[in-house]
């Protein structure tokens, strides 16, 4: 069994929320050893969660983390309060409402120790809105995971206007021993970094699609052999930086920034929704990946632990 993690003073966490970010986070901890208690009140929720994390065994076992035993140290507590009283970290993975934040960070705030460090699994909700419920909003920052946390790397820590630095580097260094890649955000911004570029890209594919130019299964092989397997070294500047040739960024701006310009502007001027129309061409076109869902993520996560461990054999330079 592996040594709990002892970055930032934790070795206890509670996990508030059991859905598949809360399992999958809760799969990560254990692997690293911790200890750690979930807590939602939904009956069979014991049941649900073990299960969850069994489907992440092969993916753990892939990144090289242990899993023998992983449960030893789960257990599960209904009552909230109760749950967080002993907690070093609390990860929140509630429903996306504030009102419901509201409730469950005074419950939390009320009964976790007072060195407890807080963190929002929110996929949008700045954390300043969500603090605003606490007596010491310096305590809470956004900990956005890309799903599934335990095997994507990226956690966008997001703090509010009144969150401690001191915070913000307990949540990184936290992380960070965790084998994520945290970033943390210089300012708040609705639906923080990776869902907004997620979000921009699937509105032109949706486009795309909904126009007949390509199918979805088209479209999908298209980025997986083209700017997915860049962006996968290289991200978005970097890789238009190498566009410019010797000259780099300033040359590609110059030369090939006013066509990217003319795109822009097409795009902007198509209106792209989720209609009738569209929503059914998208619904009949998804029956074409054939395989089950279960199927299909278990194959998604076979690829992805190749990738990343490939990536991981094969450093970039360093960066200044």
């Amino acid at each position: 069994m592996t040594e709990p993690t002892h970055a930032a003073g934790i070795r206890r966490v509670t996990v508030v929320g059991a859905g598949v970010i809360g399992a999958s986070w809760a799969a990560l901890f254990l692997a690293h050893g911790l200890e750690v208690t979930v807590s939602d009140p939904q009956p069979g929720v014991d049941t649900q969660v073990r299960e969850l994390i069994d489907g992440t065994v092969p993916v753990l076992e892939g990144l090289g983390l242990p899993t023998a035993d992983l449960t030893e140290r789960l257990r599960f507590e209904p009552d909230l309060a109760a749950a967080v009283r002993e907690a070093d970290l609390v990860q929140e993975n509630g429903p996306e409402r504030l009102e419901v934040k509201h409730q469950m960070w005074r419950t939390i705030e009320e009964n976790a120790p007072d060195a407890a460090l807080f963190a929002t699994s929110t996929s949008g909700i700045p954390a300043t809105d969500i603090a605003s419920a606490l007596n010491s909003p310096e305590r809470l920052v956004v900990g956005h995971p890309f799903n599934p946390p335990h095997l994507v790397p990226l956690v966008e820590i997001v703090p509010g206007e009144r969150t401690s630095e001191e915070t913000v580097e307990r949540a990184r260094a936290f992380y960070t021993a965790l084998g994520k890649s945290p970033q943390v955000l210089r300012k708040e911004v609705p639906g923080f970094v990776a869902n907004r570029l997620q979000s921009a890209l699937f509105r032109e594919c949706v486009h795309l699609v909904a126009e007949g130019v390509v199918t979805e299964q088209e479209l999908d092989d298209i980025v997986t052999s083209s700017i997915g397997l860049r962006w996968a070294v290289a991200g978005p500047f970097q890789t238009f930086h190498l566009g410019g040739g010797e000259g780099g960024l300033p040359h590609f701006v110059t030369h090939l920034g006013p066509g990217m310009e003319k795109r822009w502007d097409q795009m902007a001027q198509e209106h792209v929704a989720f209609d009738d129309a569209t929503v059914s061409t998208l619904n009949e076109q998804a029956r074409d990946f054939g395989a089950g869902i279960d199927q299909l993520a278990a194959e998604r996560d076979r690829r992805q632990v190749a990738l990343m461990r490939a990536l991981a054999e094969t450093p970039g330079a360093q960066r200044g």
